[in-house]
């Protein structure tokens, strides 16, 4: 089974969930078309308070749907878009790809990835408890982070439920997502 894209999202101001959508359009070097992080500079409030200039690394928010199942198992039922991300996958483990890897979604749109999203105690206001799921530190004091990746858009494209996702993985050697 190929990977897949099982829903879309987006919202045009800075709301915690993002409604789900029939389809969304990526805008090369901006990210989703409607969505309020869409930008070359960083649209995350935390980040603009720090330094309005900094590049966009987080132009679209992908999440893979077994997490929402696997959190599900313990509780919390969250539904795509809920947890603010543009788009749902199914059969990608996406946690575990490289940064710089290119994700083809559709004939046309394509994300290169560029880190972990930094999930933050708002998740709790959805379903209390909820974080400790998504981020985990561990016996060595490293932290863990699964609450899905970030993205730059790097070709304009529809994307919608139901397309095939493509991915190629930088030349070189594994370089592990860090925190974005």
């Amino acid at each position: 089974m190929h990977p897949t894209v099982t829903s879309v999202s987006a919202s045009p101001t800075h709301t915690f969930s993002k409604p789900t959508r029939t389809s969304i359009r990526l805008l090369a070097g901006l990210g989703v078309e409607g969505d309020a992080h869409l930008g070359t500079t960083v649209k995350h409030r935390s980040r603009v308070a720090q330094d309005p200039t900094q590049p966009n690394l987080r132009q679209v928010h992908l999440i893979h749907a077994e997490l929402l199942d696997e959190v599900a198992a313990h509780g919390h039922h969250v539904q795509p878009g809920q947890l603010g991300e543009n788009i749902t996958t199914h059969g990608l483990d996406l946690l575990s790809l490289s940064t710089g890897t290119v994700l083809h979604l559709g004939p046309r749109a394509r994300i290169r990835v560029t880190g972990l999203r930094n999930p933050c105690a708002q998740i709790n206001g959805l379903s209390h408890g909820l974080l400790a799921h998504l981020v985990h530190r561990e016996d060595d004091l490293t932290t863990t982070r699964r609450a899905g990746i970030m993205g730059t858009v790097l070709t304009s494209g529809t994307v919608q439920p139901g397309m095939d996702i493509t991915i190629h993985p930088p030349q070189g050697p594994h370089l592990p997502l860090q925190r974005v």
